[in-house]
């Protein structure tokens, strides 16, 4: 086709980093299905959206643990300062391409166990242990979007070039009765795991 090597190079490493292509080390390179952008929820779980859209959802555990809640944890979650929240990170995988960075916190009085199961379980689902083991059904949310330049680490396991921006997701759930269910931080790779937000006539934001 008449183009160098060097270019042919930066166009496949740009389309691993968009994610259009995953390579898979001694086999080559696949095109990766994938839809449009993926709608902002907050009752959902990161695995039902990704199958809900077609994709092979899954995940790398990078901190699952119990610790003493700084304020900025523990005023969202209505804790006494100071108070034990369980911590989960993960880093989630979009066909086995990382995607999102997402840590949660949960009130440890209400999740007692909840660090004895196996969270290197590919694709376990945090809300529906939480509806199945504890009886805890989150009924809204309310969601914080923005954006900055990622961390050291963030940009390592979001395969992305320093300095690079990253969109961040903030969210809090509750149940029924108006009680924090867990506290979530979301860390987006922008072109990976876009999102789309519907709207009303009315201005009503779809809710899920």
């Amino acid at each position: 086709y008449d183009v160098s090597r060097i270019t042919i190079r930066h166009a496949v490493r740009e389309l691993i980093q968009q994610g259009v292509v995953h390579s898979q080390p001694g086999k080559g390179l696949y095109v990766t299905e994938r839809g449009g952008g993926f709608e902002l929820q907050v009752l959902k779980s990161f695995t039902s959206i990704a199958l809900a859209n077609g994709r092979a959802p899954g995940h790398q555990l990078i901190e699952a643990s119990l610790v003493r809640a700084p304020l900025e944890v523990s005023r969202p979650l209505f804790l006494a300062p100071g108070a034990e929240v369980v911590v989960l990170s993960r880093l989630r995988l979009l066909d086995n391409i990382p995607a999102v960075i997402q840590t949660d916190w949960i009130p440890a009085g209400r999740v007692p166990g909840l660090l004895d199961l196996d969270w290197g379980i590919a694709n376990r689902s945090l809300y529906e242990e939480l509806r199945q083991r504890y009886g805890i059904f989150p009924k809204r949310g309310q969601t914080t979007l923005s954006a900055r330049l990622a961390g050291e680490d963030e940009a390592r396991l979001l395969q992305l070039a320093p300095p690079a921006a990253v969109l961040t997701v903030d969210q809090i759930a509750f149940d029924d009765r108006n009680r924090p269910v867990n506290m979530t931080a979301l860390v987006h790779h922008p072109a990976r795991y876009p999102l789309t937000l519907l709207q009303s006539e009315t201005g009503d934001f779809t809710q899920y």
